[in-house]
C-alpha cells in the first residue's frame, strides 16, 4: 500500500481538480448538471483513481487504477475541447488545462509502465528484462505477440512470436 500523497502525478492531477472547480464555477447556470458537472467528474476521478489504486494490494492493481485515472483524463481532454467551442471557457484557459491533462497522461502512461515492469519482475526474477514480453500484451490465439520499440525512430513493431 502506499500513500498517494506522495506521488507527484497525483499531486498534479489534485490541482487540476482544483482548478477546473473554479473554471466551472463560472459556467452558464444550464450547464450546472450538464458539461459543468462531467468536467467536474472525469476530473475528480483521475485523482480519487489513483488513490484508490494506492490503498489496494500490489503494483497490479495500482496499474489498473491508473489506466482507469489515464481513461478519465482522456474524457477530460474531450470535455475541454467541447467548453472551449461552445466558448464556455477561453482559449488560453483552455491551452493551460489542456497541456496540465495531457502531462497528466504521460505521466500516468510511464507510471503504469514501471508498475507493470517491475510486476513481470517479480514474476521471473531471473529472466533477464530484453528477454521478457511486456506484461500488458495478451495471448491472442495460441501465439504471444512481441512489442520492440525502435528508438531511433520512435515506432513501435509488432511481431508475431512462436508457441510457448
Amino acid at each position: 500500500m502506499k500513500d498517494f500523497r506522495s506521488l507527484k502525478v497525483w499531486e498534479k492531477a489534485h490541482q487540476l481538480a482544483l482548478a477546473l472547480y473554479t473554471v466551472t464555477a463560472s459556467f452558464p447556470r444550464q450547464e450546472a448538471y450538464g458539461l459543468a458537472s462531467q468536467i467536474r467528474r472525469a476530473a475528480s476521478s483521475i485523482p480519487s483513481n489513483i488513490a484508490e489504486g494506492c490503498g489496494r494490494e500490489g503494483d497490479p492493481e495500482l496499474a489498473r487504477f491508473c489506466i482507469i485515472a489515464r481513461g478519465s483524463a482522456t474524457e477530460l481532454e474531450y470535455q475541454l475541447l467541447l467548453a472551449r467551442d461552445l466558448k464556455l471557457i477561453q482559449a488560453k484557459d483552455y491551452e493551460k488545462l489542456s497541456a496540465q491533462t495531457v502531462e497528466i497522461k504521460r505521466m500516468l502512461t510511464v507510471f503504469v509502465q514501471k508498475l507493470t515492469l517491475n510486476a513481470d519482475h517479480a514474476r521471473q526474477p531471473n529472466r533477464p528484462l530484453w528477454l521478457r514480453p511486456p506484461a500488458a500484451l495478451v495471448r491472442i490465439s495460441g501465439v504471444w505477440p512481441w512489442v520492440r520499440l525502435h528508438r531511433s525512430l520512435e515506432m513501435l513493431f509488432v511481431v508475431t512470436g512462436g508457441e510457448r
